[in-house]
């Protein structure tokens, strides 16, 4: 028995977001439906790399990719993030892409640090956009969602609940109230920027053991999957033209995150001579996949904006 053809993968925005005139449409009747995959982001994530769940310890893995210096300790990420309220509750609007230079991120962090430090919690500040807490091994936490899970929505709806969780409410609280009186905030906002006025909680944990994954290497922006592919032993390469339009079988191009309209207009023209020459999967992060293979694409008589 032959093994299977070994194919690339692109990761997609959900289907929902992507209108009947956008190219990815004319070439989804040509190709060959397949089973649907991981939904979602953290979903898309376990579809490559086994024993990835719900509560992947998202802080300690980026500490020890970003910093290698994780250790024993239990660790919480605490993205510089922008919330803003309105007629329904306090949304969050962004998270951990807040464009800060690093000199900003140690101003936003020194009123913070002696909270953390009386809550017995060290802030490390691994990037500008990208913070970690290291916390005593044995601290409980709470379940805290994923930043993907709560954009758009209302705070109130993703903070841990109940008596465990009240005291994260509170210090996040806290964080909030020096935050929105900061300077710098100001001096953003003046600039056109998004305020930092919230830290974004998430992805507790202590290091896991190493991942298994049966991908070549990954191509991709977001920081928790390139360091899943680092502890899996495989290559990670930022996203560029260049890692798109060499990309091997075997590899993972990570789209996902990119408004449906960028994809179109910046990448599109990288990704058609890609859909040409390799054996493709197409799989949206609603979880909708597709096969796409070179000789597909002469498949006219397949109707359009399947």
């Amino acid at each position: 028995m032959s093994k299977p053809e070994r194919s690339l993968q692109l990761w997609l925005p959900a289907l929902a977001h992507v209108e009947p005139g956008h190219p990815l449409r004319q070439w989804l009747p040509r190709a060959d439906r397949l089973p649907d995959g991981g939904v979602g982001y953290l979903g898309g994530l376990g579809e490559h790399f086994r024993g990835i769940a719900a509560l992947v310890p998202a802080a300690a893995i980026t500490r020890e990719f970003l910093a290698g210096d994780a250790g024993d300790d239990s660790w919480l990420s605490a993205d510089p993030a922008w919330v803003q309220p309105d007629m329904n509750g306090v949304r969050l609007l962004a998270c951990g892409r807040m464009e800060l230079g690093m000199d900003e991120a140690q101003a936003l962090a020194a009123p913070l640090r002696p909270v953390f430090d009386e809550a017995g919690m060290q802030l490390e500040i691994s990037t500008p956009d990208h913070w970690h807490l290291r916390l005593p091994a044995d601290t409980p936490l709470p379940e805290f969602a994923a930043p993907e899970q709560a954009l758009g929505e209302d705070l109130a709806q993703h903070l841990p609940q109940g008596a465990q969780g009240r005291r994260w409410r509170v210090l996040l609280n806290d964080i909030q109230v020096l935050l929105h009186q900061h300077p710098l905030n100001a001096q953003r906002q003046a600039r056109g920027q998004s305020p930092v006025n919230s830290l974004w909680l998430w992805g507790g944990g202590c290091l896991p053991p190493p991942v298994a994954s049966e991908l070549a290497g990954v191509v991709s922006d977001d920081l928790l999957l390139r360091a899943l592919a680092a502890r899996a032993g495989i290559a990670q390469q930022l996203r560029t033209a260049e890692a798109i339009a060499t990309s091997e079988a075997g590899w993972l191009i990570d789209l996902q995150d990119l408004p449906a309209h960028e994809l179109a207009s910046r990448w599109w023209p990288l990704l058609q001579p890609v859909l040409e020459r390799r054996v493709v999967v197409l799989h949206f992060a609603s979880g909708e996949r597709w096969l796409h293979k070179p000789g597909h694409r002469w498949r006219f008589w397949r109707g359009a904006g399947r």
